[in-house]
């Protein structure tokens, strides 16, 4: 009976959890208005524009987009990848559009868009004469990444790297001009559009053949928020559906990946 009983207790916290969670849709409903945690790292994903301060870029836009597709207004929050999943968690943030691909991990303790949109991987970013050429080249080494990184577990297991954690890209990068490490992995786009159009890291190359471990990119929401993953969803396939999230990256000066193409084809045809 005990049992019976503990069980219908947790039946029922579970239960009033879910209820709790799904009201956060009729709050942003009530509000008028989505809050959205975004990375501001630098370009293409997000900066604040030095002359208006206001929030800019790639996350940015698509926190625009979903507040249009809820029809509700928007205000946008700098996270890190230190306090990110804290902000969505303790009820900060609604949801993180913030550079969090899709892990196994992170899965269990929040919940996830199921259509991403997009797919991104790591690149490696080191001084030009450096000798690394490939991800094998970084064993044993000092590797800088962002604190709460999907790369770090790959770099480490996978290849053996010495990882130094930092507060977010800014600080990784700079640590690693500062020669606290031999190269820095983060997010591709971000990385590849630094060496190719900022003079102060023309002494830098991307070291990396491929990108390190391609995930899906997800907008992140509380645990068991299935109202809120429904109506993104949503909202989500419709920007595949109309090609618009593939204009947005070629807006912000990004390459379009083969997932969005398909998944384009996927949700643009007409159900037969």
């Amino acid at each position: 009976m005990k049992l019976l009983h503990r069980a219908g207790l947790l039946a029922l916290a579970i239960a009033a959890g879910a209820a709790h969670a799904d009201a956060t849709l009729d709050k942003i409903k009530q509000r008028g208005k989505v809050v959205v945690g975004v990375m501001l790292s630098g370009p293409p994903f997000g900066t604040i524009d030095p002359v208006t301060q206001k929030h800019v870029g790639y996350n940015v836009e698509l926190a625009e987009g979903v507040a249009k597709g809820l029809g509700v207004g928007l205000e946008t929050v700098q996270v890190q990848p230190s306090n990110r999943v804290q902000f969505l968690q303790q009820g900060k943030v609604d949801l993180l559009i913030a550079n969090m691909q899709w892990t196994q991990e992170r899965s269990e303790i929040l919940s996830f868009v199921p259509t991403p949109f997009e797919e991104v991987g790591g690149a490696a970013i080191a001084a030009k004469g450096s000798g690394i050429s490939k991800w094998e080249d970084l064993k044993g080494k000092p590797i800088c990444v962002s604190q709460g990184s999907n790369f770090t577990k790959p770099l480490a297991d996978q290849y053996g790297a010495q990882i130094k954690a930092f507060r977010g890209q800014p600080e990784s990068l700079l640590a690693l001009k500062g020669g606290n490490c031999v190269a820095a992995v983060h997010v591709s786009p971000t990385l590849r559009e630094l060496v190719a159009d900022n003079p102060d890291w023309k002494n830098h190359e991307i070291v990396s053949p491929s990108d390190l471990i391609p995930s899906p990119s997800v907008i992140w929401v509380r645990k068991g928020e299935a109202d809120v993953q429904s109506a993104l969803d949503r909202v989500v396939q419709d920007w595949h559906r109309t090609g618009w999230l593939i204009a947005v990256e070629k807006k912000n000066g990004m390459t379009p990946t083969p997932l969005l193409y398909q998944l384009k084809d996927k949700f643009g045809k007409a159900p037969s």
